[in-house]
């Protein structure tokens, strides 16, 4: 029976979405409540269908750090353009329900993201474990994934992995607020990485668009979801990923 990885951060946000209500009181009046027995009951109903679905009774549910997120030390502007996004009412009491009622795991200045790929290249997890998110951003993790709404499920390959998270070093990714190489879109991106996709074309084509290597660098960086290459648990901090030092 394999552990079932889930990226709680998309569930609880999802949840929380739908139990949220407006109300019009008079005189256009409006204000916001959320109900959070509903969203648990939308959280438990979304759990029970991955365990269903994966044949598990064994899950994790993976949180990002609320407190700190190392990225946001290699550009600060990284997710700026969320300022100002409000999350659901009663959306931090939510978190604190989830990680008393499911085994539940978040590492300092990490995303959800980052957690899910560390254990799912742990050594002592290959072919133990299902990542389980909807986002396309895994897809840079050599793993078994599983995506809900696609209601798909992958085997990502290292050789697949390695050749997205390049594609994600050229075209950014808006939803996070890192731009990737100037003028690069999906298209050119699939030119510029060939048949054998390799970090020199990544640097020239950002030369080519009159940036700069050490401009690739932090893009990459950005666009890195950790692997358990790219974590130091002693000191429970990122490895930065850089070419020199990379296996993948």
């Amino acid at each position: 029976m394999h552990t079932a990885l889930i990226d709680a951060d998309i569930l609880l946000y999802r949840s929380m979405t739908y139990a949220e209500q407006e109300i019009n009181w008079h005189d256009n009046v409006w204000t916001l409540y959320a109900d959070i027995d509903e969203a648990k009951q939308i959280f438990t109903a979304q759990v029970d269908k991955i365990k269903t679905k994966l044949k598990t009774d064994d899950i994790l549910c993976c949180l990002s750090d609320r407190a700190d997120n190392f990225r946001k030390h290699i550009d600060p502007s990284y997710k700026s353009n969320r300022k100002g996004t409000r999350k659901p009412a009663g959306f931090n009491a939510f978190i604190d329900w989830v990680e008393k009622a499911y085994p539940s795991l978040r590492k300092p200045s990490l995303e959800a993201d980052d957690v899910l790929g560390i254990l799912a290249t742990k050594p002592d997890n290959i072919g133990k474990v299902v990542v389980v998110s909807d986002d396309k951003d895994l897809k840079t993790i050599p793993c078994k994934l599983y995506r809900p709404s696609p209601d798909e499920l992958l085997d990502v390959t290292e050789q697949q992995a390695n050749a997205y998270f390049l594609h994600q070093c050229l075209t950014g990714d808006a939803t996070d607020g890192y731009k990737g190489c100037a003028g690069v879109g999906e298209k050119t991106a699939n030119k510029i990485l060939g048949t054998r996709p390799a970090w020199s074309s990544v640097e020239k084509a950002y030369l080519k668009a009159g940036m700069t290597k050490a401009d690739a660098l932090q893009q990459a960086r950005l666009a890195r979801i950790l692997r358990w290459s790219d974590w130091d648990e002693s000191k429970g901090e990122p490895i930065l990923w850089h070419p020199d030092l990379a296996t993948g």
